[in-house]
């Protein structure tokens, strides 16, 4: 099969609207991360199926448990799940965060050829940076231990929003760290098609949402 059939069955599997348009988009983005990673290694997984597989089918997982209109990706390295999430949802505003400079350049050289006008690029620490206005979702994919990731971006969360950390096998010993101020809301497995290998998606919320 074909990338492009690859990438089709798996979104069905998934059972999830992406458009076709935005899976061609998709793919020009999987070519794009494959031209770059050669000069500013944005991951260290090589080959196009295997990114298929494990960064846009993975991204795309976790899609259903995922609040809009305003999204923020914190850690988002070569922008996962961020830029598969604004590809799919063109109607919701996302905001790939990342300390890296190297990794910041390749997201707006990808914004400006892909066409994303859904997306804003933002070079800082987490923990340092000012968001204009807090967001209903803030996702990372492998940026720290939960607990870290509600001490550093808790605060960027609208107080009804949702906290989702994306981990491989299920978090017992990090979930047991939750600070206050967040509750587990829920575990989500996801089932990523191709991928032999466990994913789950933590879903917090602030301790005061409803």
């Amino acid at each position: 099969m074909s990338l492009a059939a690859d990438l089709a069955a798996g979104i069905t599997t998934l059972g999830i609207n992406v458009p076709a348009d935005a899976q061609r988009r998709l793919l020009d983005y999987l070519a794009l991360v494959t031209k770059w990673n050669k000069a500013y290694n944005l991951t260290a997984v090589r080959e196009p199926g295997k990114m298929l597989t494990h960064h846009l089918l993975d991204s795309l997982a976790v899609l259903p448990h995922v609040r809009g209109p305003r999204v923020l990706d914190v850690g988002t390295g070569a922008g996962l799940p961020g830029i598969p999430l604004a590809l799919a949802r063109p109607d919701w505003q996302i905001t790939l965060l990342d300390s890296s400079q190297k990794k910041t350049t390749f997201l707006r050289q990808a914004m400006i050829e892909l066409k994303l006008t859904n997306i804003d690029v933002a070079c800082a620490r987490v923990e340092a940076w000012p968001a204009p206005l807090p967001f209903d979702t803030v996702v990372s994919r492998a940026f720290s231990e939960v607990s870290e990731f509600l001490a550093l971006a808790g605060k960027l969360c609208a107080k009804d929003g949702v906290m989702i950390a994306m981990k491989g096998v299920y978090p017992h010993d990090e979930l047991a760290q939750v600070p206050g101020g967040f509750r587990l809301c829920s575990v989500v497995s996801l089932k990523v098609p191709g991928l032999d290998a466990e994913r789950h998606a933590a879903l917090l919320q602030p301790a005061m949402a409803a």
